[in-house]
């Protein structure tokens, strides 16, 4: 079991009265680095009891070692050890609640049979009334098929789970969006398309989570073209806009326009490639992206289509070599790819006042202690650090917005409106070089997300619906 530092576990002992005292195990533990901050005593009796134990600690390490040592003592049986991460899992993390009480007969008749019948047939008549009489308008399912989750990878949809359902709980927390994980068990990008095809009528948007790259690409692209709800694969495009939004602000701190500077993206994967369009579709004219074999260019034909697309659209003077190669007059050093890949002797090489986001998780490509000398702003996907770019602040009032719209797309125009709603929430005031994003916490974040992806929802013709709040507005 691995444990996060800074944390707390509980031991379960049984404990042998007649052999051991209470006191002689605080006594043990303290010894062994623990710190007893809450005694549950779970079953009493007169010779033995069992007692739950929560236990700060400060060091993963020192969980294994306590544990060897209580489990040594005599008159201790150490019935279980689990952290507040665990305990917090069991049975999982969502549940489903009626919205309305069933108590009598007259109840039951209208949430059932016989009175659900006529709302039955009013959608049979009018499909669009799905969306008003049925959980379709305010429902969204988080899609995955496990093989490419957080930086642990193809775990599989079983071990996915748990982080779905943490996004479903986000969707409810932060934005009142009802969202249900649905994990695949199947890697087949044909059988998944079917598969979310054919549960579309229960839903108003498709979350894709955690699908790894490029297969991704093809999964998106395709359902956004069959489906009339919107499709988001929230790896790409969640990461795109909290990196614009970002990058927005960093450039007013050190006085650079988007059309004038220079970027490098390192990683060409799923969320390489859209944060990529995105900067180019903010006025970004000179972008290279670099992958594990060097800068991607026009010269080499690619397996895999997606770079194809990409040298294509990047890379205005082609260039090649490796990152140490391209990095040379870029403004901008954008990671999102692995740990300790960006060195000080790269920085070194940007022009003056660089921008790095080093957004590899859980370590980043350069590490803040190592860019901070040469780097003017300094951001990273990690929350122990300042500036962390993370996709909390975007797919909670994205689909608020287009739910709120019935758009039938999350359109590239969206995207943009919504980095920018989330950047103009750092006030000139406010702004600083370890300030340049608004905290996920911030409950200014999706409402104004939410109204700048309906207003474009609207200017752009895939609204389907006008919220109230919108009516009498000019």
């Amino acid at each position: 079991m691995r444990l996060e530092g800074g944390t707390s576990v509980i031991l379960r002992v049984e404990m042998d009265k007649q052999a051991v005292t209470f006191g002689e195990l605080v006594s043990l533990i303290g010894q062994q680095g623990g710190d007893i901050v809450a005694i549950d005593v779970i079953q009493p009796g007169r010779k033995t009891e069992i007692r739950d134990l929560t236990v700060s600690v400060v060091e993963p390490s020192v969980v294994e070692t306590l544990s060897g040592a209580v489990s040594a003592m005599k008159g201790i049986h150490l019935v279980n050890v689990s952290d507040r991460t665990f305990l917090l899992h069991l049975g999982g993390k969502i549940q489903v609640k009626s919205k309305v009480p069933i108590k009598n007969r007259d109840d039951l008749s209208r949430v059932y049979t016989p009175g659900v019948a006529k709302v039955c047939l009013a959608i049979r008549d009018d499909i669009n009334k799905a969306h008003s009489l049925t959980i379709r308008r305010n429902t969204v399912a988080v899609v995955s098929d496990g093989t490419a989750v957080l930086g642990l990878g193809d775990i599989g949809p079983h071990a996915a789970m748990p982080v779905m359902e943490g996004k479903a709980m986000l969707f409810k927390e932060l934005a009142d969006v009802d969202a249900f994980p649905i994990c695949l068990d199947t890697k087949d990008p044909e059988e998944i398309i079917a598969i979310v095809k054919a549960l579309a009528p229960t839903f108003g948007g498709i979350n894709l989570e955690d699908i790894s790259s490029p297969r991704c690409f093809d999964i998106e692209r395709r359902l956004k073209e069959q489906l009339d709800i919107p499709v988001f694969h929230d790896d790409q495009h969640g990461t795109a806009v909290v990196l614009l939004a970002g990058l927005i602000n960093a450039l007013k701190i050190v006085g650079k326009a988007i059309g004038d500077i220079k970027v490098v993206v390192c990683g060409i994967g799923a969320a390489g490639v859209a944060c990529s369009r995105m900067l180019l579709a903010a006025g970004v004219t000179h972008l290279v992206g670099v992958d594990k074999d060097g800068a991607i260019h026009r010269d080499t034909h690619y397996e895999n289509q997606a770079w194809n697309e990409f040298a294509a659209v990047t890379n205005p003077r082609n260039e090649k070599g490796r990152l140490s190669d391209v990095i040379e007059g870029a403004d901008v050093f954008i990671g999102l790819s692995r740990p300790r890949l960006l060195s000080n002797a790269d920085v070194r090489k940007m022009r003056p006042d660089p921008i790095v986001f080093a957004m590899a998780n859980p370590d980043p490509e350069i590490t803040p202690e190592e860019a901070g000398p040469y780097v003017r702003v300094y951001a990273t996907g990690r929350s122990d650090y300042p500036n962390q770019l993370n996709n909390v602040l975007v797919f909670p009032g994205i689909f608020r917005g287009a739910l709120d719209a019935r758009a039938s797309t999350i359109s590239e125009s969206m995207k943009l409106a919504a980095a920018h709603a989330i950047a103009s929430i750092v006030t000139d005031e406010e702004l600083n070089e370890e300030y340049i994003i608004p905290s996920v916490f911030n409950d200014k974040v999706v409402p104004a997300v939410r109204r700048a992806v309906v207003q474009e929802a609207i200017r752009s013709g895939v609204a389907r619906k006008i919220p109230s709040d919108f009516r009498n507005l000019d």
